[in-house]
């Protein structure tokens, strides 16, 4: 298992760590770290550079491990692509920077991907592995900040903003055309 550390001292911004406990993911795609930090980092970027003080985890993992978390937390015995564990109680909202009693960053929680079902997705879609992973980690740390698709309205808000995060780094809408969003 390789723990890779974004290390922020000496500048601001977001502490993203990234565990890559599957080495199907360094394998098939040495830069899924790199990857996946830009992409948590672009979607904390959408909120405003105040988020600086944020402090998340990104598990590459595998089928198996996702099936026992998927099991145990959602009563789903299956592997699904993507799962957000939030830290913070969907009403809490995120402290500003100072509003914490310390200078320790907020944790926001933890997103796990799963190898075999994110390359298979993939592959099925037509897209590039790099370009899943992005966007299943946009779309996992938009449930630790709070959003939903529970709904058609929320599911449509959670996806703008998905597109949005996505053309910013140069990646093709995934529910639309193909072609990125203009920003």
């Amino acid at each position: 298992m390789m723990t890779e550390t974004a290390s922020m001292t000496g500048r601001l911004g977001p502490e993203i760590d990234i565990s890559v406990s599957c080495r199907l993911w360094e394998e098939a795609l040495p830069n899924a770290p790199a990857l996946s930090r830009n992409a948590a980092q672009a979607v904390l970027l959408e909120y405003g550079p105040d988020l600086t003080h944020i402090e998340a985890s990104i598990v590459l993992a595998d089928d198996a491990f996702v099936k026992g978390l998927n099991r145990d937390y959602r009563d789903r015995d299956r592997p699904t692509n993507v799962l957000s564990f939030p830290a913070l109680e969907p009403d809490q909202g995120i402290p500003a920077r100072g509003e914490t009693l310390t200078e320790v960053p907020v944790m926001l929680g933890d997103v796990v991907v799963a190898y075999e079902t994110a390359a298979a997705e993939a592959t099925e879609e037509g897209k590039t592995l790099g370009d899943h992973l992005s966007h299943l980690v946009v779309h996992g740390m938009l449930h630790l900040l709070g959003h939903d698709h529970q709904t058609p309205v929320t599911a449509e808000a959670m996806e703008k903003l998905e597109v949005d995060v996505l053309a910013g780094l140069d990646i093709a809408n995934p529910y639309g055309d193909g072609h990125p969003a203009a920003n």
